[in-house]
């Protein structure tokens, strides 16, 4: 089975819409928001990767808990910034 990079652009935004159970709107909004940025086709269709997929999930939770669209914008950069101190954290690990 060949494993996809989570990186790669492959649906849609109905798809997208449909797979975190969100109207297209919120999508279009959260981008205008700057809370994600899909990437275009040549045409200039947004798609969507798994990542995108995953920090759109996120998102929704969060404005589900009451956070508004600056506190979800905080704490994704904070859990990005997080992923990626442990990240190196264990690159640094594994190389002593």
């Amino acid at each position: 089975m060949i494993r996809r990079d989570p990186r790669t652009p492959l649906y849609g935004i109905a798809v997208a819409a449909q797979l975190v159970d969100l109207p297209e709107a919120t999508l279009r909004l959260f981008e205008s928001r700057g809370l994600l940025t899909p990437a275009r086709s040549e045409g200039g269709t947004r798609r969507y990767s798994e990542d995108d997929i995953d920090r759109l999930r996120r998102a929704a939770a969060l404005r589900d808990d009451g956070v508004n669209i600056v506190g979800i914008a905080r704490v994704l950069a904070l859990q990005d910034e997080n992923t990626g101190l442990r990240a190196a954290l264990d690159d640094t690990a594994t190389s002593d």
